[in-house]
């Protein structure tokens, strides 16, 4: 795979008519721009690349990407990184801590269903696995016209247990950030009141919240092991948004044992 990749990019610069001394020349440029060698491309360590399948470095990547016009990404690709995997590629760990993710800004493309079954129907209960007949891929930028900045994703740690067991570990939430002022309310049951995704000064959790006095009130479930905190708002405590949406999978047999810094917190309360 290197070594045709490196071929890849051999065909590239011979296209435009570089020479390996044109390349050189340019990534000193990039080089000198940005205070840092690594981004200069010598003739030998370009004829590695291209015939013997040396894998250049990141920065080195980075340089052969801007001279020949070429999307970083597509480079990428060639060496085997794919960076639309990267969703596929979560279960490989689970972040102990409460996140704001990010990952998916890496993400160009999705698989979406573009043929369902006839017999699908929203009023029963389905398997949606076999009712999809047919994946397809779509760039994301064909979505740009229902593109919308309001919306922050976040991750719910393994150790943090603050909404247990309406949010488990390892949940994902949508967050709304224009909707980032406490609302006090009457509310009929736990589901309807609103959960807030916070930052703090220990990083980021979901939870009830109540602002009083200057204080915010970090409120957990009544099931769960966390205690309550109340922390000074804003300076300690920043309400990203409120969560609207969330992906979570059941049966995971999460223990009530939260982690050791909880605790500890806990006992000093």
């Amino acid at each position: 795979m290197h070594l045709i990749a490196g071929h890849k990019l051999r065909d590239l610069r011979e296209a435009l008519g570089f020479t390996m001394r044109d390349v050189e020349v340019a990534s000193d440029q990039i080089a000198r721009r940005t205070e840092n060698e690594e981004f200069s491309v010598a003739p030998s360590r370009l004829s590695d690349i291209e015939t013997k399948g040396v894998v250049p470095s990141i920065f080195k990547l980075y340089s052969l990407a801007v001279i020949y016009r070429c999307d970083y990404r597509e480079l990428l690709l060639w060496y085997g990184v794919d960076l639309n995997g990267i969703p596929s590629d979560f279960a490989a760990t689970a972040p102990n801590h409460t996140l704001r993710s990010k990952a998916f800004g890496n993400v160009t493309e999705i698989r979406i269903p573009v043929r369902l079954d006839p017999g699908f129907a929203l009023q029963k209960t389905t398997d949606l696995g076999r009712m999809i007949e047919q994946w397809g891929v779509l760039p994301l930028a064909h979505l740009s016209a229902f593109a919308d900045d309001q919306y922050s994703y976040g991750y719910i740690g393994a150790y943090d247990f603050t909404m247990y067991p309406i949010l488990p570990p390892g949940s994902f939430v949508q967050v709304d950030e224009t909707l980032n002022k406490v609302v006090e309310g009457n509310w009929r049951s736990e589901l309807e009141r609103p959960i807030y995704f916070v930052e703090t000064r220990e990083g980021f959790t979901c939870c009830w919240c109540q602002v009083t006095q200057g204080n915010i009130v970090l409120q957990s479930h009544s099931l769960s092991p966390v205690p309550v905190r109340i922390l000074k708002h804003p300076n300690e405590a920043e309400v990203i948004g409120q969560v609207v949406g969330v992906a979570m999978r059941l049966g995971n047999g999460w223990a009530l044992d939260p982690a050791p810094a909880q605790k500890e917190r806990g006992a000093r309360t």
